[in-house]
């Protein structure tokens, strides 16, 4: 294929989803966000609605979401909602692995065993969660049934939290009249737009990088035309570009102009090119065409053969056109050496050597973690840690020092600032973090909050605006269930850390063109 044409290690431009390739714009980060969020209310029984245009992300977001929700959560997961009542119930039931026997074909009968189900879920401390996708496709009937569901509950909590998953069809099908008990309860929604010109042009370049392409072959011309084309969504953008690269190879070119992009997109969408551009005042089509007839003639003139190299006006600064740099990881212990750095430890052999292997008590008041999570999380800790890349050869490290919306500063033999979405498509989320306590705790024990923590979690709701809680184990599981923790109100050792975390003083993240450096926590 045109692999070796261009340089590249395999297709940059499949439609398969591949959690490498992941891109998360800002849009797509507060939709997760908004997921998590409603999720994360888990008793409050509303729904959770997510819609966007075909093509725009909404089935990557809930991979993620499956991914990043917590160990304690059961899915029902239904990608084919077209079903009757009684059927959505089957489905939901199969997804929950609920022995249905005779209730099936009976309404109640499987309400009362899902029920069942739940509070035994309730019981065990498991949260279950029901996301329905492409659920604009639901009859007005099934959506009444699914609304049903919110009913059961115990005395405090709702059992069942609901996401929606939809093309913009959903939204109208909500707005209807009869369906306005059910829109009155969704309490998190967020509509998913496409990519602008600038998110097409770094989501190109982000998925040839990881195709392994050092420099890319689109000119800023044929990447804004991409985005004119494909309308900024990601699944068009694909295509287009896919068929780019392909026309490109076929007439040997490396560098791909407007031109090959206008023709790829028509060929691919069966609209003339000049309707795909859209209205222009005619005197500059007029010049456009004129230009495009000299090019014409002059190549069938033998002008191009020629002059193999691209007309000048299409240079650009290599620059411009490379990706972000590959992210450099560092061997173990130069990672273990930056955390401790970072952390204003000194570091020596034996130290960087326990900090590799992380087990829980590294020294007096010193101790290491070893969890899994997210960047919307760790933005929250605002504390440098340690991030794992799993390699063949064996694992690498980089320490997180910088990060904001859109990027991130790691080090580890040096320091590096990348794409946010970079380093979230190749970071798997296991990090290793440095819990330093204050002087007065001589030991951690698994158990309720301790004094020293309360407050800091206070200062850490009331800057979160989240809503009092009287009950001590309950503040506890929200702080363990935004964290990814087992939400278990034991204050075990990754609670230890997370309030640690929370404490004033020590090394926070920076802004992501600076590295920061900081004290330990007094």
């Amino acid at each position: 294929m045109y692999f070796e044409h261009y340089g590249l290690a395999e297709a940059p431009f499949s439609i398969t989803p591949d959690p490498r390739f992941v891109f998360l714009s800002d849009r797509h980060r507060d939709a997760l966000a908004h997921l998590v969020y409603g999720i994360a209310q888990g008793g409050s029984g509303g729904f959770v609605q997510l819609t966007g245009e075909v093509g725009t992300g909404k089935t990557t977001l809930s991979r993620l979401l499956l991914e990043q929700l917590p160990e304690n959560t059961r899915v029902a997961l239904v990608l084919n909602p077209r079903l009757n009542p009684v059927e959505l119930l089957e489905a939901i039931c199969e997804e929950l692995h609920i022995d249905v026997g005779e209730a099936r074909g009976s309404s109640k009968a499987l309400v009362d065993a899902l029920n069942r189900y739940l509070l035994d879920a309730h019981a065990r401390d498991l949260r279950v969660v029901l996301i329905l996708d492409e659920a604009q496709q639901l009859s007005v009937e099934s959506l009444e049934q699914v609304r049903l569901l919110t009913n059961l509950e115990t005395a405090t909590q709702k059992l069942l939290q609901i996401v929606l998953l939809g093309q913009p069809e959903l939204r109208e099908l909500l707005a209807r009249p009869d369906l306005r008990q059910l829109a009155q309860r969704i309490t998190a929604r967020y509509h998913l737009t496409p990519l602008d010109s600038e998110e097409t042009a770094t989501y190109l370049r982000h998925r040839l990088a990881v195709a392994g392409l050092r420099r890319s072959p689109f000119t800023p011309a044929a990447e804004e035309a991409i985005h004119r084309h494909s309308g900024g969504v990601p699944r068009l953008i694909n295509v287009i570009a896919e068929r780019a690269l392909v026309a490109g190879y076929a007439e040997d070119r490396t560098q791909l102009d407007a031109r090959v992009v206008d023709r790829a997109a028509a060929e691919l969408l069966d609209r003339p090119v000049a309707d795909m551009i859209g209205r222009r005042a005619w005197p500059l089509a007029a010049i456009a065409l004129l230009a495009l007839a000299a090019i014409v003639f002059l190549a069938w003139n033998g002008w191009t053969k020629r002059h193999p190299e691209p007309l000048v006006d299409d240079i650009v600064d290599a620059e411009t056109l490379a990706p972000e740099p590959a992210l450099q990881g560092a061997p173990p212990d130069v990672a273990a050496q930056a955390l401790l750095r970072v952390h204003g430890i000194e570091s020596s052999p034996a130290l960087v050597e326990r900090v590799i292997e992380c087990p829980f008590r590294l020294q007096q008041n010193l101790y290491c973690a070893r969890s899994r999570g997210n960047l919307t999380q760790l933005a929250l800790l605002d504390r440098p840690v340690l991030l794992i890349l799993p390699q063949d050869q064996g694992d690498l490290g980089l320490v997180l020092t910088g990060l904001d919306a859109d990027q991130a500063t790691v080090a580890g033999a040096q320091s590096q600032v990348v794409s946010r979405g970079q380093l979230e498509s190749l970071w798997p989320g296991e990090y290793v973090s440095l819990l330093s306590l204050p002087a007065a705790v001589s030991a951690i024990h698994s158990g309720p909050l301790p004094a020293w923590a309360r407050p800091a979690l206070d200062r850490y709701e009331s800057n979160r605006s989240l809503s009092p809680l009287s009950d001590q184990d309950e503040r506890i599981r929200r702080l363990q269930r935004q964290f990814g923790v087992r939400a278990d109100a034991v204050v075990g050792p990754e609670t230890w850390w997370l309030l640690s975390a929370l404490l004033e003083g020590g090394p926070r993240l920076g802004p992501p063109d600076r590295p920061q450096s900081g004290q330990p926590i007094e």
